[in-house]
């Protein structure tokens, strides 16, 4: 017999199988020689009180053995001989593009202009010694898009468009553990992350699919067409560069529909769009600093208790919004024991974003705290002007931080306060601090908001306000700062057929699985135009 219940239990009570048998048997009556095993559904914590309690759905097994499997598993089938579609990425959006295209019966070739995860990794490492940023492997840029190694945090919002469930379950078919099946706010760690990304690489190539390293696509192979009269334009393939393991620069081309899903920091691809005519348009984005906490203070606020989170909670979470003058002011990207991290994808800019590990287990926790820009509060014209506006506040950052990856910095209070720290705090940032007034170079629009916000979290949240946080420069890469526009039902760009504007830098999307998602959906539309499926 199978038996489903919701119980909300102490933290100890949540810890494992055998403290959840126990309450079952005491409070439900269930025997516990009967319960062969026990499957947690969903989890959730509930801090909202002094007293902090576990949500949980369980499954219970009672006098048999599972006979089902945990998660949803797919089928991949051979595509080696299939029609082909160009993939751009290999992002969250473009991987599950891919995985979606084979289970279509469509062979993907995936081109990405970094390296592999491991490869990357390496060079990810150097920021710190050399202080120098290689432009095409990165956080922003490689296997796994921005997503591999500045988090891996699962959980979206964005749940109208597909199935979130089918995200996950593919995620752990791969390897990530089923604990993101259950956990309302799911995290497969920067640590792990990795290794599930490069199980989905390999089915993709199992199958027959395509995928190419250090081959960045310069352009689109437009030819022109007629429809109702008027001629229009469709891509037929792209054309690329491919950098082999000697440093020689090889041009490719590869043949097909096109799945553009680039990211959001791949600003050559937006002026290229530009000057070949393929329309965009400025977006609205958020931008703003990293704030560094201790954990063990998160971990009091949050849970109310000085001693912590204790033996049997995770690093305590938050979340923040309110408005300025207008505009929004949140935080963002929240990474309980996590690190700040070096962002930048090229020279002369400084970029901050957070992660953490599976463990979530660092001496702090940092997160976002973003204003939201609309077009109008910035000057310029054309659809790239919120990307200049990017690009300019990560320059002056770097030139605050002494022309290196040594991030401009200020204590919490005295960024409030308007005063220049005369020293800061610890931090994860490894590759170095600069006390900086960041209240004096900030756009007044970004100071003024956040100081409020500041000062209204503070209000919110005993403790949150404190001179042992540390406000650290800047946090742009929220999103995508152009979209590139599509029919909302085709999902294929307005103006050139053939081509699929898909995920975070298109401007559809706004973290790992909602990039994953719309990766489903354009495959789908791409096998649609096809005649497949």
């Amino acid at each position: 017999m199978i038996q489903e219940y919701t119980i909300r239990v102490h933290p100890h009570q949540a810890a494992n199988e055998a403290t959840i048998k126990d309450y079952l048997a005491h409070e439900e009556g269930l025997e516990m020689k009967s319960m062969t095993h026990v499957r947690v559904l969903k989890r959730s914590i509930d801090a909202r009180q002094r007293t902090i309690f576990v949500n949980l759905k369980v499954r219970v097994y009672i006098n048999e053995e599972p006979t089902d499997d945990e998660y949803v598993k797919t089928e991949y089938r051979d595509v080696s001989s299939a029609p082909q579609v160009v993939v751009v990425g290999a992002g969250p959006g473009g991987l599950f593009a891919a995985l979606r295209l084979i289970e279509l019966g469509l062979k993907p070739v995936v081109l990405e202009r970094g390296k592999d995860v491991h490869e990357r990794k390496k060079d990810l490492a150097l920021i710190a010694r050399t202080q120098q940023v290689d432009e095409e492997s990165n956080y922003c840029f490689g296997e796994g898009g921005a997503g591999a190694y500045s988090d891996g945090k699962l959980y979206t919002r964005s749940k109208k468009r597909g199935s979130v469930e089918k995200i996950l379950n593919v995620f752990c078919q791969h390897g990530a553990s089923t604990n993101i099946l259950a956990d309302a706010h799911p995290h497969i760690g920067t640590d792990k992350l990795p290794r599930v990304i490069e199980n989905m690489r390999n089915t993709i190539i199992q199958c027959g699919g395509e995928v190419h390293f250090q081959t960045k696509m310069v352009a689109l192979n437009l030819r022109p067409v007629m429809e109702g009269g008027e001629t229009d334009r469709e891509v037929v393939g792209v054309k690329a560069v491919h950098t082999t393991v000697n440093g020689e620069r090889e041009e490719r081309e590869f043949h097909g529909p096109v799945i553009l899903a680039t990211g959001h920091s791949a600003r050559d691809v937006y002026r290229y769009l530009t000057d070949a005519g393929v329309f965009l348009e400025a977006k609205a984005l958020a931008v703003g600093v990293r704030l560094e906490h201790p954990a063990h203070l998160i971990d009091q606020i949050q849970y109310h208790n000085k001693e912590g989170r204790g033996a049997y909670l995770p690093a305590a979470e938050y979340g923040f919004v309110t408005q300025v003058e207008g505009r929004g002011v949140y935080s963002f990207c929240m990474c309980p024991g996590g690190f700040v991290i070096p962002a930048a994808t090229g020279p002369e800019q400084i970029v901050v974003n957070g992660m953490s590990p599976s463990n979530r287990g660092t001496r702090w926790s940092n997160s976002g705290m973003v204003v939201e820009l609309r077009p109008e509060d910035v000057q310029g014209e054309g659809p790239l002007k919120m990307m200049r506006f990017q690009e300019e506040l990560e320059r002056v950052c770097w030139q605050q931080g002494n022309r290196k990856q040594t991030a401009p910095a200020q204590r919490m209070t005295d960024f409030v306060n308007g005063k220049l720290s005369a020293d800061l705090p610890d931090s994860s940032y490894a590759p170095g601090l600069l006390a900086s007034p960041l209240h004096f170079w900030l756009p007044e629009m970004i100071t003024t908001r956040l100081r409020q916000g500041f000062k209204k979290f503070g209000s919110m949240s005993r403790g949150f306000m404190t001179s042992n946080a540390t406000v650290i420069g800047v946090e742009t890469r929220t999103s995508s700062p152009v979209r590139i526009l599509r029919d909302k039902d085709s999902l294929e760009h307005v103006n050139v057929k053939g081509l699929f504007p898909c995920g975070e830098g298109a401007g559809y999307a706004g973290g790992i699985v909602s990039a994953g998602v719309d990766g489903e959906r354009c495959a789908e539309q791409v096998a649609r135009l096809l005649g497949i499926g």
